[in-house]
């Protein structure tokens, strides 16, 4: 009679009750598929704002590349206003000596030609008469020497002007080259500044225009954000009833277990510690962090643990399947209860092999790492919550 007590006991326990356990779950489905939604759009935006900063990065980079560029022809415009400035000044120099040259060489012609006149009007030989009226011989060959010296250094000064007279002529040919080239790359460079300018107004247009559509983007996932944090609040809220309800189940059960004289079934108090699911590295702690899809910093509400895509995920500890489903961001997730208000999560799994009510045992294999969700690469994001609320998973870890 004791037996078939509890036996009755047992399945009237098992039997959800209306309004009752059925309608928290009703609840916490519907709760969970508004937070799928929103999640998804959450990471659209976040992509969309991820390219948004990249795009106006990259503008940004542009234009600065171009304001370097038209830096580095205005300081060629300084150098090549420099070397004109110079050049003129060499010219105004070798003209003036070009002048000079020319005044003495008029003065040689002016000489030479008077000379040549002599010599017709006088006779082919006007030095002649100098040479025959010396006294004496040696006067005849001082004199001689006299008028051979004088010969040879009007020819000598004829040659240097007309020399120096081609070399002026040659460096004022060279400066003037100079001059035209000089001038000619100065034109050049003050186009290519014209269209560096144009194309930087440009580019500060584009960035700015780049820079508005970030900052729309990131008030729309901010929004977004807000939402999903009162979503997340609301399903906590459900988790926590289911938690309760859950409790209650056990305790009925173990009642039941104790009538019939059997052993309980399962505890009902928190785990005093938890095992690691995977084995990896931390690449994200728990808390506030740079958001890695842009947006700026965001919470963190756990750990994310590098490992090989399609590792075995555990069990943290024994307990009850809350959820085992596609969850928005969290890609596959699976969250467990172990009672006494502490649960687990695990996300971005690639594979899910447990089921919602379903008991697990610590170490139990549950999933296989992924990146699925909102995720940079494979890995397990791994939750602890205490009332549905998540809490620093590391001091529980051993």
């Amino acid at each position: 009679m004791r037996r078939l007590l509890a036996c009755a006991l047992l399945l009237l326990i098992a039997i959800p009750l209306p309004g009752g356990a059925s309608d928290i779950q009703s609840r916490i489905n519907a709760q969970q598929a508004k937070a799928q939604a929103l999640h998804a759009k959450l990471h659209s935006k976040r992509n969309e704002l991820h390219k948004a900063t990249i795009q106006l990065n990259d503008l940004q980079a542009q234009l600065d590349r171009t304001n370097a560029a038209i830096s580095s022809v205005n300081a060629r415009l300084g150098e090549l206003s420099a070397q004109e400035r110079s050049t003129q000044s060499k010219l105004r120099w070798n003209t003036t000596q070009l002048k000079a040259a020319e005044r003495s060489l008029q003065l040689h012609d002016d000489l030479l030609k008077r000379r040549l006149v002599d010599v017709y009007e006088n006779g082919e030989f006007g030095y002649l008469p100098v040479l025959l009226s010396a006294r004496t011989f040696s006067d005849f060959v001082e004199r001689w020497e006299d008028v051979r010296l004088l010969i040879s250094s009007n020819e000598r000064a004829i040659r240097e002007r007309k020399a120096a007279e081609l070399k002026v002529a040659g460096v004022e040919r060279l400066l003037e080259n100079t001059s035209i080239a000089l001038q000619a790359e100065h034109l050049a460079q003050e186009r290519s500044q014209n269209q560096l300018d144009t194309l930087a107004t440009e580019r500060r247009n584009l960035v700015g225009l780049a820079a508005r559509r970030r900052s729309h983007v990131a008030i729309q996932v901010a929004s977004l954000e807000e939402l999903s944090a009162s979503q997340e609040q609301a399903l906590e809220s459900l988790i926590r009833e289911r938690q309760a309800e859950i409790a209650a189940a056990q305790r009925a059960q173990r009642s039941a277990a104790g009538i019939a004289g059997s052993g309980p079934t399962g505890g009902g108090g928190a785990p005093g510690a938890l095992s690691w699911p995977v084995t990896g590295t931390i690449t994200s702690p728990f808390g506030w962090r740079q958001n890695p899809f842009g947006g700026g910093p965001d919470f963190h509400p756990g750990l994310d643990i590098a490992a090989p895509m399609g590792t075995t995920i555990t069990a943290a500890a024994a307990g009850t399947v809350i959820m085992a489903q596609w969850y928005g961001g969290y890609g596959n997730y699976i969250l467990i209860d172990h009672g006494g208000g502490i649960s687990t999560g695990y996300g971005h799994m690639s594979a899910i092999y447990v089921a919602k009510g379903q008991i697990v045992k610590r170490g139990q294999a549950i999933g296989a790492v992924g990146s699925t969700g909102a995720s940079t690469g494979p890995h397990l994001h791994f939750e602890v919550r205490r009332d549905g609320k998540p809490i620093d998973p590391t001091p529980w870890l051993h």
